[in-house]
């Protein structure tokens, strides 16, 4: 069923006092968060602002930044074109927090910037999974070590090198960050890896080297009070992992930067994170409600999508009720089960009149999505259960519709690129992939 709000919270006073709004001099009195919500919501749909804003209140109190300025990255090449300036630009601090860090050219060079970098005074700190880098050699985290970034393993699978405190081979961290100087941040779902050294548009059809090489993936760049959220997001990774036990002999994590105090520019953004040891999951929470609550349309863009009933319903529901649907999903995947497990749905959102669609010629690996045009995120988080579970995630979440108008932009050339799924075609599917389906639905907690 939508999500029904009542008349209190259907104003922007009422707003004003169930979120809380932080600028770059630092939180904002309920007038001044007032007049922000009005001049948000006169980027042209106030109504659809103020549903979204009661809908995410729903789970407490909302944190909000204003004042920053967004920017999206699309693909490897244009995000470490724009996170390798930052650091290069770096005055004082760099905090990096990646999934998978892969010993290749995009991770040599990285490791020759950040030495530089160090070399120069500033204070760098990198933590990566030890899951998702298991492949890359424990010499390039040395060389990195020995030219004093401070150096951090999360959640070590070697039992010998387990730290005190949590624990738990099961928990990752898939979450991508880069924060310079606590005023500038990346997050999304690229890693530091050859896959995403080149793009995925404008690629000939029908290649499978198109397939190994071109990953379609999405980081937003925010510069204001935002990054600082980040940025304790960062330290307070490290700080669980007792990181700086782990490694006495390495430089501890730097001191918090003193970001510019001025705004950089007009866009709100709240940053959403996740983690196992949370009592429920934000951001499963925040699409689920912001589905429930959509009046107009729901476009999302989503790598691995194996959500569950909750979430299948919330879709279907939307679509009922006259909300435009459109999904882009994978046509293949690095985790075949996942794209099966997700595929197991098609018939039902299909039925409800979920517009289905699967990006050709390139690996999927973005999250991202955009509600009622108001409403967009971009992350680390797929929609499966791995990410709703077992993992630390993050999103960042941008409030109106000049960004929004962006996404959708960004969405429809994703649709460009895609092949539509019909009933029809997709009745007409073998007989093996609907066993693989049933199969994959039956793990699908597993995934």
């Amino acid at each position: 069923m939508p999500l029904v709000l009542d008349d209190r919270t259907q104003t922007m006073q009422a707003m004003a006092r169930e979120v809380s709004v932080i600028g770059h001099r630092g939180r904002l009195a309920p007038a001044e968060r007032e007049q922000l919500l009005r001049r948000v919501g006169e980027q042209g749909s106030a109504s659809l602002v103020q549903r979204h804003l009661a809908a995410m209140s729903t789970f407490g109190e909302v944190d909000l930044y204003a004042g920053n300025e967004v920017k999206l990255l699309i693909d490897g090449p244009e995000t470490f074109e724009a996170m390798f300036a930052a650091i290069d630009a770096a005055k004082q601090t760099v905090l990096l927090e990646s999934y998978i860090i892969e010993d290749a050219a995009i991770a040599q060079r990285l490791s020759a910037l950040l030495a530089r970098k160090v070399a120069q005074g500033v204070k760098v700190a990198l933590i990566y999974d030890a899951v998702g880098s298991i492949r890359t050699d424990q010499r390039y985290f040395d060389t990195l070590g020995q030219a004093g970034v401070a150096v951090c393993e999360f959640n070590p699978i070697n039992p010998t090198k387990r730290r005190m405190g949590y624990w738990d081979i099961t928990h990752r961290d898939h979450r991508k960050i880069l924060v310079v100087d606590r005023s500038v941040a990346f997050a999304g779902g690229i890693n530091i890896s050859a896959t995403y050294s080149s793009g995925s548009f404008g690629r000939e059809r029908g290649s499978k080297q198109v397939h190994e090489d071109g990953w379609r993936d999405t980081t937003v760049q925010v510069r204001g009070p935002a990054a600082a959220a980040f940025d304790d997001l960062v330290r307070d990774t490290w700080a669980h992992q007792n990181c700086r036990d782990a490694l006495p002999s390495l430089q501890p994590m730097p001191a918090k930067a003193r970001p510019p105090q001025q705004a950089a520019g007009g866009q709100v953004v709240r940053v959403v994170p996740s983690s196992p040891t949370d009592p429920f999951n934000r951001i499963y929470a925040l699409l689920l409600t912001a589905i429930d609550a959509s009046q107009k349309s729901v476009y999302l863009t989503m790598a691995y999508f194996a959500p569950g009933r909750d979430m299948i319903d919330a879709l279907c529901e939307a679509a009922e009720r006259g909300v435009d649907v459109q999904l882009v999903l994978p046509s293949v995947s690095d985790f075949s089960p996942v794209l099966h497990a997700g595929r197991s749905y098609y018939h039902r959102l299909l039925a409800s009149g979920v517009k289905l669609f699967e990006l050709q010629d390139a690996v999927l690996h973005a999250k991202t999505a955009v509600i009622d045009g108001v409403v967009s995120t971009v992350g680390s988080s797929n929609m499966d259960w791995r990410s709703f579970v077992s993992n630390n995630e993050v999103n960042a979440v941008v409030i109106g519709e000049d960004v929004g108008d962006a996404m959708t932009r960004m969405f429809r050339r994703d649709l460009e690129a895609s092949q539509k799924i019909t009933p029809e075609s997709w009745a007409r599917r073998s007989p093996l992939q609907r066993a693989k389906e049933t199969l994959a639905r039956l793990f699908e907690n597993w995934w």
